[in-house]
């Protein structure tokens, strides 16, 4: 009969235990599903919290009849990110619908910025509400690399608000900043 070194002894009494509570491993999992549903439903009831905090915003102003036979200065294809209190890259406005990221189409014309969204609310915002226009990395959250995103500010219904695009061809922002500028000296040497 062969003896058995301890090395081999060991080896012999070590092995897996079984898997016998079930119960409790199930139990965890529920548990953790359940925790994971009731942080997305506090994170919905403050997105409609804060809808609830603006809803003193009007509604957004819809693009006038005969604008797409207007003469475009600028269009541009890419992202519309997030709409906040001018000045203010983390206070997100969700009221009407500009919390919504999603794909836009703008369009500058004389009259003023249409946004057109696909499966979001477009809005229009007229030449005389336009403030300025201006390159930033940062808005709602957002944070890109130095200049990758068009910041457009505005007034409606006595708010001021930074709007957050980013175009397809990112190189398309200066010119932008410049017409938008140029857009808002002409429209307030006109109301002067």
């Amino acid at each position: 009969m062969r003896t058995l070194t301890p090395l081999h002894q060991l080896a012999a009494e070590q092995k897996s235990a079984e898997v016998t509570d079930w119960a409790a491993r199930i139990s965890w999992v529920v548990g953790l599903l359940l925790f994971i549903a009731l942080v997305y439903w506090l994170m919905r009831q403050g997105w409609k919290w804060r809808g609830s905090l603006q809803s003193d915003l009007p509604e957004l102003t819809a693009a006038p009849d005969g604008l797409a036979g207007e003469t475009a200065l600028l269009t541009l294809t890419g992202r519309y990110h997030a709409s906040t209190t001018a000045g203010q890259w983390l206070d997100r406005i969700v009221a009407h619908g500009l919390g919504a990221r999603s794909r836009a189409e703008l369009t500058l014309t004389a009259r003023g910025l249409d946004v057109r969204r696909p499966g979001a609310t477009d809005f229009f915002i007229p030449a005389e509400d336009l403030r300025e226009a201006r390159l930033d990395k940062a808005l709602a959250g957002k944070v890109l690399p130095e200049g990758g995103l068009l910041i457009i500010t505005w007034a409606h219904g006595g708010t001021l608000i930074d709007s957050g695009f980013r175009s397809d061809r990112a190189a398309e922002h200066p010119a932008w900043v410049e017409a938008v500028d140029h857009l808002t000296s002409t429209t307030e040497g006109t109301a002067r």
